[in-house]
């Protein structure tokens, strides 16, 4: 399980925005599976850009 309890000040379009390009670039990369489904990627991504968190 992930939470991540942190408010982040970012659009909830943002994260919708990126878990859907998530896939694409997996299959371009030919990735063959991540622990974390594309909308936990992209929650976790945002969070490392907008405040550096690990």
């Amino acid at each position: 399980m992930l939470s991540y309890s942190a408010a982040i000040p970012l659009s909830n379009h943002a994260l919708i925005r990126l878990a859907g390009l998530i896939p694409a670039r997996r299959v371009e990369h030919h990735c063959r599976w991540r622990r974390l489904n594309p909308s936990r990627q992209a929650l976790l991504v945002l969070a490392h850009l907008r405040n550096g968190d690990t």
